[in-house]
């Protein structure tokens, strides 16, 4: 395994397309701490939509380019826990005893969330970000469940400087995303994103704040929708403010 401070970034679809300048301050903040990043720009999606939609055979041969496409023996690092998460625990289910069965195993140890990686592997916990603001904090799913991540954001929120964190009423509450379960059943989604932003309101804060682009897109679909006081800012771009 190579040195923790030379890494491969995977800046995943959502990101890419919609929220560019979250992929941008990522790279901002490694290079504020004198971590290399290395950008393969012929990278392209993990796959994961489309296999929670039930195409495994198209999964896997996007899943076939990933693992070529960051076949190095540096450590992995994306700003979503939802497409390490569905690295980590689904890939098993496309690769398992297949020509690709040890790529994988390597790579599973490779692929790492972005503030797991600054704080389990880089030990860093303050990179000199500011940020005046009151910020609540939420949990993804996919952060909870399958790459167990709940303190580490919340240690790096701690150290920033002029950034106040006010914890909202069970904040492991999904916020209604789900990818195709938003598409499929909207009502229900809806209803689900706007217990969440009730909860988020009711701690008086400027900003929700996660790991996850995607849910934060979700919930600022309903918050530009109902006009609601208060923003999403997903926390690579509060780690970079002020660098």
């Amino acid at each position: 395994m190579s040195d923790f401070k030379d890494i491969d970034i995977f800046i995943p679809c959502c990101i890419d397309q919609l929220y560019p300048e979250t992929g941008f301050n990522v790279i901002k903040v490694f290079e504020k701490i004198g971590v290399k990043v290395n950008y393969n720009p012929q990278q392209i999606c993990c796959g994961q939509s489309i296999f929670k939609n039930g195409f495994w055979d198209e999964a896997k041969e996007i899943g076939e380019k990933f693992i070529n496409d960051f076949n190095t023996d540096r450590y992995v690092v994306s700003p979503s826990a939802s497409c390490v998460g569905y690295i980590k625990t689904q890939y098993w289910n496309l690769f398992y005893n297949t020509g690709y069965h040890l790529e994988y195993k390597n790579l599973h140890e490779r692929i790492v969330e972005f503030t797991d990686y600054l704080v389990n592997f880089l030990h860093i916990v303050d990179v000199g970000a500011t940020f005046e603001h009151t910020v609540t904090y939420h949990d993804s799913c996919s952060a909870l469940r399958e790459c167990h991540i709940r303190e580490e954001p919340r240690i790096l929120l701690s150290n920033v400087h002029g950034l106040t964190l006010v914890e909202m009423e069970k904040t492991e509450r999904c916020c209604g995303f789900g990818g195709a379960f938003s598409l499929e059943y909207p009502e229900l989604s809806v209803s689900m994103t706007e217990r969440k932003l009730q909860a988020a309101l009711a701690t008086g804060a400027e900003y929700i704040v996660s790991t996850d682009a995607s849910c934060l897109g979700n919930m600022r679909a309903v918050i530009d929708r109902q006009k609601l006081p208060i923003k999403c800012i997903h926390i690579a771009d509060v780690l970079a403010s002020g660098l």
